[in-house]
């Protein structure tokens, strides 16, 4: 740094000597006019202050321009790894929804199937109680047809009876006129309704 100065000087020193080599020129100079120490002395500053650069300002510049393209880079990594995680949640849950979709249809089907089967057992156990209940009816009307024929039977002895001893007058009372009797009935075919 301490170099700047004196090539300063120095260039300054030379720019006098040329300037006053070209004041007798001057009139004649014009704006096109190429002076060749100023040439000189502007190429050999500036290889100076190159140097100068690529020494100590130039490795501080590429230092931080790579790692600018290391954080570029680290962060376009980092998004590439979000997004193939965001992909391979993204298929993970439509095999969930798809799966969950599957489990609700299977559900559906054996919440029919176990719908049906309980319609049906209820139907036949319907059906048992319905029979059950005719068999039942059955047995009490048979019951009371037997009873009202006995209790017909009884009657029709008791009004043999009544008019037997009315005709013959005398009282048939005794167990042997109502067996005799009850005998007969026996024997007459039941009227079948």
């Amino acid at each position: 740094m301490a170099m700047i100065p004196v090539l300063l000087r120095l260039s300054q020193e030379g720019h006098a000597a040329d300037t006053a080599a070209a004041a007798g020129e001057h009139a004649s100079a014009s704006p096109f006019t190429i002076n060749g120490g100023l040439i000189l002395w502007t190429l050999l500053i500036f290889g100076i202050l190159l140097l100068i650069l690529a020494k100590t300002a130039w490795p501080a510049i590429l230092k931080q321009i790579e790692e600018r393209e290391h954080r570029i880079q680290a962060d376009l990594d980092a998004a590439a790894r979000a997004n193939a995680d965001a992909q391979a949640l993204l298929a993970e849950y439509k095999d969930q929804l798809a799966s969950a979709k599957d489990e609700a249809a299977e559900l559906l089907a054996e919440a029919r199937t176990a719908g049906e089967k309980v319609r049906e057992e209820i139907v036949a156990k319907g059906r048992v109680e319905q029979e059950a209940l005719l068999q039942r009816a059955r047995r009490e009307i048979e019951l009371e047809k037997d009873r009202a024929v006995a209790d017909l039977r009884r009657e029709a002895v008791e009004l043999s009876l009544a008019a037997a001893s009315k005709v013959i007058e005398r009282n048939v009372d005794s167990e042997a006129d109502r067996k005799l009797v009850t005998d007969f009935l026996a024997r007459i075919p039941a009227h079948k309704s």
